[in-house]
């Protein structure tokens, strides 16, 4: 694969075979990033687990304390009373035939979409469409549930899913390169914390393999495990 000239020039400024303090790293994601739009930070986490065996799959939600700075498009299946509830919390999309019937014909133009348990029925069939793309409802992530505006203001407010993928790791934007570092780091605790605490049972070995933060448009800096296991036993 040829990387254009603006990505290797970036390269070279990151040490690939080191590990990096959270810290060092997001300097570096913040320094490095240079294209003429406010790049998204994201983090990929390479798990412990086998992601062939069920038990061992992990998938939850966590509510990031400063957000993603990313405007999120939340669809919702609702009916009778739930569709002013939904419009009222902020969803950009609401209904229940329709956009089942919409997204059938192949749309999914949407960030995130949350169902209310009677409209499960039918938003199950989409499984095949919204499944790969990490789009189906699921009361694992809080996403099927009859409180839907509380679900959907959470979600406009920096809650969000995360889904290991059938290779192990689990990736999540976590904020914007414009961001202040204390912000980026605390989101990026935050969230590997909450990964760390959901390691299943049938797991063995080290759990948080691998934690590699980057921008949109930048490299991929690796950072030591080590500062967030220190971080979980610090709060226990």
């Amino acid at each position: 694969m040829r990387h254009s000239k603006r990505y290797r020039q970036l390269r070279e400024k990151v040490d690939r075979l080191k590990s990096y303090s959270l810290a060092e790293a997001v300097r570096l994601v913040k320094e490095n990033a240079n294209a003429k739009f406010d790049e998204s930070v994201e983090v990929a986490v390479r798990l412990g687990i086998d992601p062939k065996k069920q038990e061992q799959a992990v998938a939850g939600t966590v509510t990031l304390p400063h957000g993603t700075g990313k405007k999120v498009r939340v669809l919702a299946f609702v009916k009778g009373d739930k569709v002013d509830e939904a419009r009222a919390a902020g969803a950009d999309y609401v209904g229940f035939e329709d956009l089942v019937e919409k997204i059938s014909s192949g749309w999914t133009d949407f960030d995130i979409a949350v169902a209310t348990p009677d409209t499960m029925p039918a938003v199950g069939k989409l499984g095949k469409i919204l499944g790969p793309k990490g789009l189906m409802p699921s009361p694992k992530t809080q996403t099927v549930t009859f409180d839907i505006g509380n679900a959907i203001r959470a979600l406009k407010a920096g809650r969000i899913n995360y889904r290991n993928d059938k290779t192990g790791n689990v990736h999540a934007v976590v904020g914007k390169v414009s961001f202040a570092p204390e912000q980026l780091i605390d989101n990026i605790q935050t969230f590997v914390r909450e990964l760390m605490k959901n390691k299943p049972s049938t797991a063995k070995g080290q759990f948080i393999r691998k934690v590699v933060i980057s921008s949109t448009m930048g490299v991929g800096i690796r950072v030591d495990t080590k500062e967030f296991s220190e971080a979980v036993k610090r709060e226990v």
